[in-house]
């Protein structure tokens, strides 16, 4: 096993053993876990939540997740990323293990028409804007085993789902409502409008994962849908912005939450996108040695799946949100270092949140962009010759002038 499978892999068993020995060490935090005292039912208050596994698909797991006992902001704050970001790793760890994962077996192509009321029920559910009171109960006592992965939050126990019941009436958005029960909208469209109506990613992709969405619906695993909705609202923003005047000046942003530090250079050119990633050593992933490598894309976007994965897309969101905000289109070239304090997989929220915090900052300004990698390399701790041998689009960038240049 190399650190360089274990990054690629995170997780999803391609050096073909059962178990994935890095995500196994973290069963030494299951001591957060509330231990089952034996009961066979909850009742608490979901943020609301659903999950989607992905396992022997087309045939999953699926259904909601309810911390027992919780209640109103208690429970809300679980999946807001508001409220998890003022929080340590391993309070992040410890409010999530909270989740119990009530799940049932279902085929994805049954979502228009569930012939299980406990998935018609977790529809119900993946509706609310708001916590919804609910009980479960299981074919027997829920299993206090945390779950990892690098796309998904951590999440808490799992039980064998026999009964669930919404105790209260989900306060649905009205866009949602109206999409949801639109037949004839594509889902890539109603995700577009969803997100025009400020409809946080977390709940596009609830409604996207439990098969609320489209034309031909299906349930949809929980790390697609994350992926897939900032795949589709960034190629939404993109076809907006490239109609945006040119950025004026060189500009670099500087930022990032839980050990995982961007810098971020924006060039005056027509929209293009690089981001490479340092895994330092010591990190959830990278074992003792350093792992870099990078993506990018041009002006007609990405065609193929990133080899970053879902991180690639979460970061081009943040990036492309900032660049509609100013209404002005810019080359950006994005270098995620991720440092020995992310010593546990939080998901890919993590990186969407970072770019956000970057952009946040005030920026500086410089008068070219080798100024600018100067800068970003007096703050990055890995050498800049080993990050920049990865860049692709950055080398030509430095020394190629733009016709609107020479006037």
């Amino acid at each position: 096993m190399t650190p360089n499978l274990c990054i690629k892999c995170k997780g999803k068993g391609l050096c073909g053993r059962p178990y994935c020995p890095i995500l196994e060490k973290f069963k030494s935090i299951e001591s957060v876990v509330p231990k089952s005292s034996g009961d066979t039912s909850i009742f608490g208050a979901s943020p609301p939540s659903v999950f989607v596994g992905r396992h022997n698909y087309p045939n999953v797991m699926a259904g909601p997740m309810i911390p027992p006992q919780l209640c109103g902001d208690d429970a809300m704050q679980l999946e807001d990323p508001k409220a998890l970001l003022k929080m340590n790793i391993q309070d992040v760890i410890a409010s999530r293990s909270q989740l119990v994962r009530a799940s049932t077996g279902i085929s994805v192509k049954n979502a228009r028409t569930p012939d299980n009321p406990l998935i018609e029920k977790s529809q119900e559910l993946a509706l609310s804007k708001k916590p919804v009171d609910t009980e479960a109960w299981f074919n027997k006592p829920i299993s206090n085993k945390l779950k990892f992965d690098n796309v998904l939050t951590p999440m808490g126990p799992s039980g064998d789902l026999r009964k669930f019941d919404i105790t209260e009436n989900p306060k649905v958005p009205k866009k949602v409502d109206s999409l949801v029960y639109d037949d004839d909208a594509l889902a890539k469209d109603a995700i577009s409008e969803l997100w025009d109506g400020n409809i946080p990613a977390e709940h596009i992709s609830r409604l996207l994962s439990i098969g609320l969405l489209g034309q031909e619906r299906k349930l949809v695993p929980t790390r697609w849908s994350i992926t897939a909705v900032d795949d589709m609202v960034g190629k939404d923003l993109l076809a907006e912005i490239r109609d945006y005047q040119q950025l004026s000046e060189v500009t670099v942003f500087s930022g990032g939450v839980f050990g995982n530090h961007f810098e971020i250079i924006l060039i005056p050119r027509m929209f293009s996108f690089e981001l490479i990633e340092v895994w330092m050593p010591r990190t959830v992933w990278s074992g003792g040695s350093t792992w870099i490598e990078a993506d990018h894309e041009g002006f007609g976007g990405k065609t193929k799946y990133s080899n970053l994965a879902g991180g690639y897309y979460a970061a081009r969101l943040g990036a492309l949100e900032y660049l509609k905000s100013i209404r002005r289109q810019a080359t950006i070239f994005m270098v995620r270092e991720i440092r020995p304090e992310y010593w546990a997989p939080l998901g890919v929220w993590v990186v969407r949140e970072g770019v956000r915090k970057a952009f946040s900052k005030e920026p500086e300004k410089f008068g070219s962009t080798e100024h600018a990698i100067a800068n970003i390399s007096s703050r990055l701790k890995t050498d800049r010759s080993k990050w920049m041998a990865q860049a692709a689009m950055l080398p030509d960038i430095r020394f190629q002038r733009t016709l609107d240049s020479f006037f």
